[in-house]
């Protein structure tokens, strides 16, 4: 364990939070285990004394309770924010209920906490009971096993939610696509609004919002944070202070929040709505939604026009047309007819209103052409057409002065130390390594943060071998090579299946698995894309000899513990793609500051992947196995030190012979 050599939680601070924390241990059945004290000790005292705080909290460690229970102890309401679905399930289905009933009796303790998402993550009442304008009644008359017949079953579902007063969340319903959920659901633009909607007292939005005011704890997602605390968008009650788990994940989500998208199709479809509320506006002169259609077909002709990438400057003719979206969006706009006081709402108009809005402020934004944002345009494929993107340059800024500045921040993972140290995540999220304490006292506007690092249960040296296969050539831009394609299969021959295979593009996961199953067929291998990830990651545990091979989400929504997995295989070092418009520019501008844009984005990005990646192999004390990575730059290039000192520290080899004796004695070892 590493620490600050003053972050000790002050006496008092840490024997309340042991304590606390040991009973609640011990309710559970558990065992305590000294990186979660640590942890919670200084996750206390950071609230306490209104100080950020880096937590590295290794697989295993219990970080969960390590940062809930000094939450509830804290004086204040507290958010906690997490990056994916599966870990805020984790949360509120399991670890708070769990932890509430063991120490939930105790005077003065406030246990009460709500979940808080998006509006758009809960079905919405008035768009089940009474429809859009444009698609009400349709639906109901498509074929059985269309679309429409699961939108009526989602309408019946969120009807008997109501009922029972069940939460009416998206993650609660029947199986659905995106475009099913929009048919029972609105944005928060398109809401009504409780005092205006006829179903306001039951809103399952609403609900979630009146709980969260009354509760001590509220769990949230990174992009909700985002909007709530940068965006200056009211989204969740007042709070003091903030733990962000998945903390590594932070500054992706809040670029992902603050990125927008514009092409012709979106375009038209908002005038078509508006055009059947603007129409009797606007007897006389031309009607502004069919000024936006017009403009819509502008931008189709300019977007086609421009090259793929990112626009340092923007062709004229494309600056053009977005200034002809721009101002007919907004003439659009203010000719929607205003809602008397005290009138019936009309949904079709406030959702076609918001519409318009959306493209008015996303072509203004893309006009203005800032040096604070990126500016893309896809490539555009079969399904989807060229899209024009948008978003920030950096992230950083935005986050200390909105989010930092207002509020104690506890960030955690067990990917937080890249390169051995925590400069480059606090970096990211708007933290100076110069205001890392005990250096430094505090100052004015200054944002004084510890980190620390608790550890892992786990025996990285003894548990995991990391090969590096040195003896292979460098990756190059066609994909796997011959060579590579025999290194996997005889690594997996050697397992005999167990495998977890993450590739650095769908192509070469493909190629990979097609290359097993000619090679060694008596082998189950699978590939992402086959069927859906749950069903896959189901297979792939219940068989042993069975290998799974994706992308990236695999690199980090994967976990598997056990004997099921014993080899993980890494392609080659995970580099943004060099003509990734964000992180190009990104590393240009690091240049321009005088800095190395090649370490500052690119080598971090690849250390955070890789370190991911590295850990679907250990998952619990027991588990035994080998990462391979099939780049030897990792062990030849200057940069390669800094990308292993981001990995847990397992045995290093790039021996291949001793690599596959490993892996017969773990296939022939008895089962422990």
């Amino acid at each position: 364990m590493t620490t600050d050599a003053s972050a000790a939680a002050s006496p008092g601070t840490a024997s309340a939070v042991r304590e606390l924390l040991g009973a609640a241990v011990t309710a559970l059945g558990g065992q305590q285990r000294d990186g979660q004290v640590a942890m919670a000790e200084a996750v206390g005292e950071a609230l306490a004394a209104k100080e950020h705080l880096l937590v590295q909290a290794g697989t295993g460690t219990g970080k969960s309770l390590g940062y809930l229970v000094p939450a509830l102890m804290h004086d204040k309401r507290v958010v906690v924010a997490t990056a994916t679905l599966a870990l805020q399930h984790q949360l509120v289905e399991r670890d708070l209920p769990r932890l509430v009933q063991a120490v939930g009796k105790r005077p003065g303790l406030d246990t009460s906490y709500a979940v808080l998402k998006g509006r758009s993550n809960y079905a919405c009442l008035h768009r089940i009971r009474e429809g859009a304008p444009d698609e009400q009644g349709e639906l109901v008359q498509l074929p059985e096993g269309s679309m429409g017949a699961k939108v009526l079953e989602l309408r019946a579902w969120a009807e008997k939610a109501s009922e029972r007063k069940e939460s009416g969340e998206r993650d609660e319903a029947p199986r659905h696509t995106e475009r099913e959920w929009r048919q029972v659901s609105v944005s928060a633009r398109e809401c009504l609004g409780a005092a205006k909607c006829a179903y306001g007292e039951e809103c399952f939005a609403e609900r979630a919002k009146e709980k969260a005011h009354k509760s001590h704890l509220i769990i949230t997602n990174h992009s909700l944070l985002a909007i709530d605390a940068i965006e200056g968008i009211p989204m969740i009650p007042e709070y003091d202070a903030v733990v962000i788990d998945e903390a590594h994940e932070l500054a992706a989500r809040v670029t992902q929040a603050a990125t927008d998208e514009l092409w012709a199709a979106e375009v038209e479809r908002a005038a078509r709505r508006a055009a059947r509320h603007v129409d009797a506006a606007n007897r006389s002169g031309s009607n502004p939604a069919d000024d936006l259609a017009d403009a819509a077909d502008a931008l189709r002709a300019a977007v086609a026009e421009a090259r793929p990438g990112r626009f340092e400057q923007l062709p004229e003719d494309l600056a053009d047309a977005l200034v002809l979206v721009r101002d007919a969006a907004r003439a659009c706009v203010t000719a929607f007819p205003k809602q008397e006081s005290g009138s019936e709402p009309d949904p079709g108009l406030t959702q076609a209103k918001a519409m318009v809005q959306e493209v008015f402020a996303t072509s203004e934004r893309m006009a203005a052409c800032s040096e604070a944002d990126v500016l893309w345009r896809t490539e555009g494929g079969d399904r989807m057409p060229p899209t024009l993107c948008v978003a920030p340059l950096q992230v950083w800024g935005p986050m200390r002065d909105k989010l930092l500045a207002d509020n104690t921040v506890v960030l955690t993972s067990a990917t937080l130390m890249l390169g051995g140290d925590f400069d480059s995540i606090a970096t990211s999220v708007g933290l100076k390594p110069s205001e890392r304490l005990p250096a430094v006292a505090k100052g004015e506007g200054a944002q004084p943060w510890r980190g620390i690092d608790v550890g892992s249960p786990f025996d990285y040296p003894r548990q995991g071998i990391l090969y590096v296969a040195r003896h292979l050539p460098p990756p190059g831009r066609d994909g796997l090579g011959p060579a590579q394609l025999d290194e996997i299969a005889e690594l997996v021959d050697a397992a005999e299946g167990r495998t977890l295979g993450l590739f650095s593009s769908r192509r070469a996961a493909e190629a990979a698995a097609e290359h097993v199953r000619t090679v060694l067929p008596h082998l189950t291998t699978l590939a992402q894309g086959e069927a859906q990830l749950p069903e896959l990651a189901r297979q792939f545990v219940e068989d042993p000899h069975t290998c799974l091979f994706g992308t990236l989400g695999l690199w980090q929504g994967l976990d598997v513990p056990g004997d099921t997995c014993q080899l993980v295989i890494i392609d080659r070092i995970p580099f943004p793609r060099p003509d990734d418009p964000l992180m190009s520019a990104r590393s240009k501008a690091a240049d321009k500051a005088g800095g190395n844009g090649f370490m500052q984005v690119s080598a971090t990005h690849a250390a955070l992947l890789l370190a991911q990646g590295a850990g679907r192999l250990i998952r619990t004390t027991t588990d035994r196995g080998v990462v391979a990575v099939l780049d030897p730059r990792l062990a030849t290039a200057r940069y390669g030190g800094f990308l292993k000192s981001s990995l847990p520290p397992m045995w290093p080899t790039t021996d291949p012979q001793l690599v596959r004796k490993a892996l017969a004695r773990l296939v022939s070892a008895p089962e422990r």
